[in-house]
């Protein structure tokens, strides 16, 4: 019905959306792979053993679609029931897992003006939240307007790096802002991405971070953009804004990379070119009453996803499994928390909602990254669930042979 968990969740078209994911199944102990039909998530294990080996097929969506006609399809869960385990954090019941295992996790960073800006801030502040509305001030006015249609790469952009060079001015995020080359970073090892309803982490050590909601293309092996899913790319200003080498401690930590709900796969009404307009949702509500809300609009986006695929993957370095890639957030807090000046960070107990009409809605609650469940499943564990559940699969059709063997004599 209208308003419960499950439309909360889901696209808004979610009827002519087709998603796939995963969903950890406690009756087997491991992951399956599954895609949504009506009510029903179908494991789709018999298809296909992983998300990336099913996305590796020829026609995912066609494979997919067939999959689901078929009357000896797999195990079936209810989607409504799957939903409210995965928001309850009910991990004895089968739950909601990030969409995505062997892919790598990728990023593009500063791939939005206004975030662009707010890295600069970030690196005049060394990382010191205090500063942060003073520096705000006088980079705004030394930036703000002049750069913001400038295209990355162009000769109009070689001449803003000459005159704030000449000013003083420049900054390596301006660099990748409007330079020729995009950001690329490794954002998370494969399988530590958490699902909807996880905790999402936040060091201890961390006083000042903040969500970035954003766009997460799903790539082949290939490079060919199959589907996308929603992002939360997790990070610490207060450490990258200390250096810019910090980039992994402030990326990288437990629970910092949330994926899902699901994956929408491309078909014929759903394409990369619906997501070039497509506008992301932010919204934070704090154990203290606090809200906030914003607004991630990639009609702004700097590059083209084309460009920023490109530049991750190509001649210069591959994926075999394919990759998910962040593609970067418009979104920079600056409203005020607590004390005038010192801008947003989170609070442990804080709910994040990243929504979108196209893609449904990411819903996790920020934790200590110390204390949230430690990250356990990786691919030594993967791999002998897969060998544990062929095995299985083998034992059953020869029984079956067996019987009927037995039949027939």
């Amino acid at each position: 019905m209208t308003g419960s968990p499950l439309n909360s969740v889901l696209p808004d078209d979610a009827g002519q959306a087709l998603l796939v994911g995963r969903i950890w199944d406690p009756a087997t102990g491991g992951p399956r792979v599954v895609a949504l039909s009506g009510d029903s998530a179908v494991d789709l294990t018999g298809l296909a053993g992983t998300v990336s080996e099913l996305l590796e097929l020829a026609d995912p969506a066609a494979a997919v679609r067939a999959a689901l006609l078929d009357p000896a399809a797999g195990q079936r869960w209810a989607t409504a029931d799957v939903v409210a385990a995965s928001l309850a954090g009910d991990t004895a019941r089968p739950h909601l897992l990030a969409p995505v295992d062997l892919q790598v996790i990728k990023a593009c960073g500063v791939t939005f003006v206004d975030s662009m800006i707010e890295r600069v801030i970030e690196e005049r502040c060394a990382g010191d939240a205090g500063r942060a509305a003073e520096m705000r001030e006088l980079v705004g006015k030394a930036l703000g307007g002049s750069i913001a249609a400038v295209r990355p790469g162009s000769a109009e952009a070689a001449e803003a790096k000459r005159v704030l060079i000449a000013e003083g001015l420049w900054s390596q995020y301006l660099e990748v802002g409007i330079g020729p080359d995009p950001e690329v970073f490794t954002k998370a090892p494969v399988l530590s991405s958490v699902g909807l309803g996880a905790g999402i982490g936040i060091p201890v050590f961390s006083s000042w971070n903040n969500p970035e909601p954003e766009l997460v293309l799903i790539a082949t092996s290939r490079g060919e953009v199959v589907g996308a899913t929603l992002g939360n790319d997790v990070n610490l200003r207060d450490v990258e804004g200390r250096s810019a080498l910090l980039l992994g401690k402030a990326k990288d930590n437990n629970a910092s990379s949330a994926l899902g709900p699901l994956i929408r796969l491309f078909d014929g009404a759903f394409t990369l070119d619906t997501l070039r307009a497509e506008e992301i949702l932010l919204r934070v509500e704090g154990p203290d009453g606090y809200l906030l809300e914003g607004r991630n609009t990639l009609a702004r986006i700097s590059r083209p996803f084309e460009e920023l695929v490109a530049a991750t993957r190509g001649r210069h370095h591959q994926y075999p499994d394919g990759f998910a890639l962040f593609t970067g957030t418009l979104f920079a807090p600056t409203q005020d928390r607590d004390e005038p000046g010192q801008g947003f960070t989170h609070k442990h107990g804080d709910v994040v909602t990243i929504r979108s009409r196209h893609l449904g809605a990411l819903i996790n609650t920020v934790g200590a990254a110390e204390e949230l469940p430690e990250w356990t499943f990786g691919l030594r564990q993967l791999f002998a669930y897969l060998e544990e559940q062929r095995q299985a699969r083998q034992r059953q059709a020869e029984q079956c042979q067996m019987e009927q063997a037995a039949l027939g004599g």
